[in-house]
């Protein structure tokens, strides 16, 4: 069968070197989990190492050539492979609340997205790892003081030791993107609940950063904080100089103060 078409709107530049497919999939460690799901598999790159591992390999497509095109060489991945849109999709119709790892050379248009997605589940998901745009996963393993530092770092290192593994160049992908990648590994962490109110961790990160630049007074007036709380001295501070462990501080602060 002929090769896939990369479609500009989907995103997808397909990675053409073996080696890296391989060193993506070998960042597994496989334990906690007997299922993984690739996410974006195109036409296989990395599938195919995934399938030489003792695992159950199941892939998420949106690109019905690339269903076509998988479905036509990779006859181990019968009956797995699921032809959805991931961010739209309940994974449990497939994994019915059992953990299972994530894995992909992720679409840089979507991939912030299938972050935050994927925290959702992130009961049920012990181990991430794929590639992103370089920016994107630096961002995501960003600890606190630098202008990278933001949501997405704090929310995923709440929940997951992130480290950021290697960077990609352009030239071993077709088509070619115009920016370097970077592979990443989040593990969970042995104990990710929280000490306070997620819905209101969640709401008061993307409140701070929302504002970066002022100060936490300032960022989070619309919290209605009591002006004795806002006297603290972390109210001094912006959202950049706190990691997620002063912001799960702050969040039982403001839980305290009754919001």
């Amino acid at each position: 069968m002929e090769k896939v078409k990369a479609k500009k709107h989907l995103g997808q530049h397909f990675l053409k070197d073996e080696s890296i497919a391989k060193d993506i999939a070998d960042t597994l460690n496989l334990v906690g989990y007997e299922d993984v799901l690739e996410i974006g598999p195109g036409m296989g790159v990395l599938t195919k190492y995934l399938l030489d591992k003792p695992i159950n390999t199941y892939v998420i497509e949106i690109d019905e050539e690339s269903v076509t095109y998988l479905d036509a060489n990779y006859p181990k991945l019968k009956d797995k492979i699921i032809s959805k849109d991931f961010l739209r999709y309940d994974i449990n119709e497939v994994f019915e609340g059992k953990q299972f790892a994530i894995i992909g050379n992720f679409p840089y248009n979507i991939s912030t997205q299938i972050v935050f997605k994927a925290l959702e589940y992130r009961n049920q998901i012990p181990e991430f790892a794929g590639m992103f745009q370089k920016e994107v996963a630096q961002r995501i393993c960003e600890k606190k003081g630098t202008k990278a530092y933001g949501i997405l770092s704090v929310l995923v290192q709440a929940f997951y030791d992130a480290e950021y593994l290697f960077t990609v160049d352009e030239n071993v992908f077709n088509p070619p993107p115009k920016v370097k990648s970077g592979v990443l590994r989040l593990r969970r962490k042995e104990d990710f609940s929280l000490p306070c109110g997620e819905k209101l961790f969640f709401t008061v990160v993307k409140t701070a950063f929302q504002q970066r630049r002022k100060t936490l007074r300032n960022s989070l007036k619309t919290l209605n904080l009591s002006d004795s709380l806002r006297e603290d001295e972390i109210f001094n501070l912006r959202p950049e100089q706190l990691d997620y462990l002063e912001f799960i501080a702050l969040t039982k602060k403001i839980e305290a103060d009754g919001v």
